[in-house]
């Protein structure tokens, strides 16, 4: 398993596509940190850059490097939700690359409830990018054989089973606590 594990880390550290279980459906994910990598994330699922992207994390403290400093309240509001299906619109660290924040000055973050892709965090030690597994515009994948007949050899996949959740997680503006997607 550990081999699998150093090989798994390698492979996103060089700027690898993964494709992971979470919540609601497989996740399509990289190293946040990786220019490269970002850019064939997008590209292989036909996703508008401007959208910007969420990263997953099993701890708040992956997701630091990624947000500006915020509030003692606003940072207990989040910790509240999490782990969990919510998903915070934070201030992004000036760290972040475009391609994450989809030029804006902010950046979607969550704390994951789902065990197997917080155990996937862990384990590569980082926060990932995360958004549906499948083709912009189409039905997101449910399974691991739906992500290898999609994008075949250009993503490896963690088979694992999806939560029971049926719909993506709730976003909300941290800043304003409106409610972008219920």
């Amino acid at each position: 398993m550990n081999g699998e594990i150093d090989a798994l880390r390698a492979h996103v550290r060089r700027g690898g596509l993964i494709a992971y279980p979470t919540e609601s459906c497989y996740g399509l994910g990289c190293d946040p940190r990786n220019p490269h990598a970002l850019k064939r994330l997008l590209h292989l699922k036909g996703r508008d850059a401007a959208k910007g992207l969420l990263l997953i994390a099993d701890r708040f403290r992956r997701l630091r490097p990624f947000i500006r400093p915020v509030s003692a309240t606003d940072r207990a509001r989040m910790l509240r939700s999490w782990p969990g299906p919510v998903t915070w619109v934070v201030p992004a660290s000036t760290n972040c690359l475009p391609a994450l924040t989809g030029g804006r000055p902010t950046i979607a973050v969550r704390v994951t409830a789902h065990r197997g892709a917080a155990r996937l965090c862990r384990s590569l030690g980082m926060a990932l990018v995360s958004t549906s597994a499948n083709k912009s515009g189409r039905k997101s994948a449910k399974t691991a054989a739906e992500c290898r007949r999609i994008f075949g050899a250009r993503v490896r996949v963690v088979a694992g089973r999806i939560g029971r959740r049926r719909r993506p997680s709730t976003l909300i503006d941290l800043a304003t606590g409106t409610i972008l997607r219920p």
